[in-house]
């Protein structure tokens, strides 16, 4: 159960929050109280903080201390329009959202419900919960990693010095091309491949991402179409300041508008964006223009790939897993339908790779995903051995994948 404190002394904000249906409140004037409150654990598991604010200078340091004593509070703002600089203070003393100190009942309680529904996902006390369980790669796959990286290090050298030299005959820049990835346990480490682009790849990616991204959903709108939609909704850089009954009269009863410093959105309008952003998560672009030809024969052959036994050999990754990801993929998949591909290994090759080649190359985010998962729940000694094995004769690849 959530309970709700009033944090302050203005009269007009005690008078509105008196008016919250089904809602408790416990009225505070001294943050001690609080603490003592929140950590009496009588009548509720989490607390709603409405903090009014004051002064930076005595703000902060109450909520340091609220935030270090207590940890199953969310802290909500009441604040008139902050400065950047303000805005930053109050972040880093630890509030977790902000609502406008004249914001109307209507408002406030839809905010409260907004944060009650995601009880299990907004409180310190269950993300610290979490932050425990993580995955720990068995000591039989971390042996088999050891051997199989190692034995294959030293029967493929020939083959890695030839493309080393053939790499910088034919462009400027180093042969070997580093990346951070995101493989267990959303770990951020530096991946290594063969370079087979320019080296300028990766600055051309955002244009080509757009027109040429296989996993994208293309909608092709004009301009006017877009600057009505004023971005799903979104009121950049304006705030609702006065939001009184005409305004809320505009809001239907079963409608919850998200509100922040700097936007108003339908709930409804903000999910499915954050749907499409995870659905086009993964980026593949088909006949790629910034590759070198040597990096199509070394990406036919996934030559590419073999650096990556040194990352096995470290420990990054492991023979067989779920394939880590860039950061500008791996920050789209954090909702709790993508968090099990990462609560298991990353690795070189994995169940999607040679399902994928079997399709020709054709299959969807979702489908790679759901892949990832299966991988994560059900891989054995057994699967990895399969998997490797469909692996070495799929190495020319009729497709680009």
């Amino acid at each position: 159960m959530v309970g709700v404190i009033y944090l302050g002394k203005n009269p007009q904000s005690e008078e509105r929050l008196k008016y919250l249906p089904g809602k408790h409140l416990i009225f505070k004037k001294d943050y001690f109280e609080v603490a003592d409150e929140c950590n009496s654990h009588k009548l509720y598991d989490h607390y709603i903080i409405f903090f009014e604010k004051t002064t930076l200078e005595a703000d902060t340091p109450a909520i340091i201390y609220l935030k270090k004593c207590c940890k199953n509070i969310y802290i909500i703002l009441l604040t008139p329009r902050l400065s950047e600089e303000e805005r930053k203070q109050y972040q880093l003393s630890g509030i977790n959202d902000t609502l406008d100190i004249n914001a109307s009942v209507t408002i406030i309680s839809k905010k409260l419900q907004f944060v009650c529904d995601r009880e299990d996902m907004l409180f310190d006390s269950v993300v610290t919960k979490k932050k425990v369980l993580q995955f720990k790669i068995p000591l039989w796959k971390r042996l088999f990693d050891i051997v199989f990286s190692s034995l294959a290090i030293i029967l493929l050298s020939p083959i890695m010095i030839l493309t080393v030299i053939a790499i910088k005959l034919e462009s400027p820049g180093p042969a070997l091309f580093k990346s951070k990835r995101v493989g267990t346990n959303y770990l951020i480490f530096d991946f290594l491949k063969f370079r087979s682009m320019y080296v300028d790849a990766e600055k051309r990616l955002k244009e080509l991402s757009k027109t040429e991204n296989q996993y994208a959903k293309h909608q092709k709108e004009d301009e006017d179409d877009a600057s009505s939609s004023l971005n799903q909704h979104f009121f950049e850089n304006e705030m609702m300041p006065d939001l009184g009954p005409e305004a809320n009269a505009m809001i239907s009863d079963d409608e919850v508008m998200l509100i922040g410093d700097d936007f108003v959105v339908a709930e409804a309008d903000f999910s499915k964006q954050k749907e499409e952003d995870i659905n086009n998560a993964f980026v593949k672009i088909e006949n790629d223009p910034r590759v070198t030809k040597v990096g199509r024969i070394i990406r036919k052959y996934s030559i590419d790939e073999l650096p990556q036994l040194f990352n096995i050999l470290k420990g990054d990754m492991s023979i067989v897993g779920n394939r880590p990801l860039p950061l500008y993929e791996a920050e789209k998949l954090t909702v709790d339908s993508s968090i099990d591909r990462f609560m298991a290994p990353a690795g070189l090759t994995g169940l999607w790779q040679v399902e994928e080649r079997g399709k020709g190359g054709k299959m969807s985010a979702e489908e790679r995903k759901q892949l990832d998962i299966k991988y994560g729940q059900t891989y054995s000694l057994g699967l990895d051995l399969k998997i490797i094995f469909r692996t070495l004769f799929a190495f020319v690849q009729k497709e680009d994948v």
